[in-house]
């Protein structure tokens, strides 16, 4: 692949709940970065992500023509990829197809998928390419990763694969290995909580974030199936709160009325026992979902990554550390690494050092 210019420009573009993220790259370098937060009174007019178009399009564009970036010459705007069909993992340029897909929701409608349509707006404005770099559909599971156990449900490969990916160049920059030739277990830990077992840079199995794994801050993971199919048909709940209670409303909010886990370590050293035993059996089941994945990876394991808002915190890496240290060396990238993500994804494309993937 020949390589391109990679002197200019690059705009990553990150739609989240209650805020939009712009980032301006040179090269690695990252030159202004800038969070749009959009208020619960800004978005309550919208009943479905895509009214929230336009809304989110012209906070961009304030921002861009304050900033003169109009003015720049631009390689390329990379948006977060949502869920889209399933894919390999690599970047891929947006195309028609692409956005129709996003807006129908083929694997279900989240904020993200607004990503590869905006990158698409802003391009054009910008006289370059979009992209989006290892959406969260990114599925490169084994055969037998799909099973669930019925023919009506199948597991589905969606997760936190933009960080994981990234977790795994720094893990191997870090490390000297080449991640091509390693296998890691990356621990995504954040609002959802992915764990991926990655088999020289694919990631061959991981859990639902939405709806399978360990509890997180505000979600359930995985539930005890029948006591949970008579909460479906209890009357006094309707689809949407089920929904909220797995999504939303489960895990640590459901337990302790918080997902903020600086507030339930507060409330552990004032001595609040049922935070502490429910703060431990969070810890608990991510060791349990890391343990099962080594099995995936038949024991043969080169690193154990912490990534995401959580893994800021000590003490949860330690609890969970305590029961896993003994499968592979531990390393902490703590926070979230997405707009750096994305324009790495497309610089390694523009140095051919990966070639552009097709949708």
């Amino acid at each position: 692949m020949t390589p391109l210019s990679s002197t200019s420009l690059i705009l990553a573009i990150n739609p989240g709940s209650t805020s939009t993220k712009i980032a301006l790259f040179s090269g690695k370098k990252k030159l202004a970065q800038k969070t749009l937060h959009h208020s619960d009174k800004d978005l309550q007019h919208f009943d479905t992500i895509w009214q929230q178009f336009d809304f989110r399009a012209q906070a961009i564009d304030d921002f861009l023509t304050q900033e003169n970036f109009y003015q720049q010459k631009f390689s390329g705007v990379v948006g977060r990829g949502g869920l889209l069909k399933p894919l390999h993992h690599g970047t891929y340029r947006v195309t028609q197809s692409m956005i129709r897909d996003a807006k129908r929701g083929v694997q279900g409608q989240h904020i993200s998928n607004l990503g590869c349509a905006l990158a698409e707006h802003f391009a054009k404005k910008l006289k370059c390419h979009a992209y989006v770099v290892d959406p969260v559909s990114v599925d490169e599971f084994q055969a037998i990763a799909r099973l669930s156990g019925h023919p009506l449900i199948q597991r589905r490969a969606l997760s936190h694969a933009l960080n994981i990916r990234a977790a795994t160049f720094h893990t191997a920059q870090n490390l000297e290995l080449n991640v091509f030739q390693s296998n890691m277990i990356v621990a995504h830990l954040g609002g959802g909580i992915s764990i991926a077992a990655v088999e020289q840079g694919r990631i061959i199995d991981v859990n639902d974030a939405s709806s399978d794994g360990p509890f997180s801050p505000d979600r359930t993971g995985g539930l005890p199936l029948q006591p949970f199919i008579e909460l479906c048909f209890a009357p006094r709940y309707s689809i949407r709160d089920i929904k909220e209670m797995v999504m939303g409303k489960g895990g640590l909010m459901a337990y302790l009325g918080t997902n903020d886990l600086k507030v339930v370590e507060e409330k552990i050293d004032q001595g609040d026992a049922c935070a502490k035993e429910v703060y431990q059996a969070m810890a608990y089941q991510i060791a349990k979902e890391i343990g099962a994945m080594a099995t995936v990876l038949l024991g043969k394991i080169d690193a154990i990554v912490f990534t995401g808002g959580l893994s800021h915190s000590k003490r949860l890496i330690e609890l969970i550390q305590t029961r896993i240290g003994f499968l592979a060396p531990v390393q902490i990238i703590p926070g979230e690494m997405e707009m750096e993500a994305m324009s790495e994804g497309l610089l390694r494309v523009l140095n051919g050092e990966e070639n552009l993937q097709t949708y």
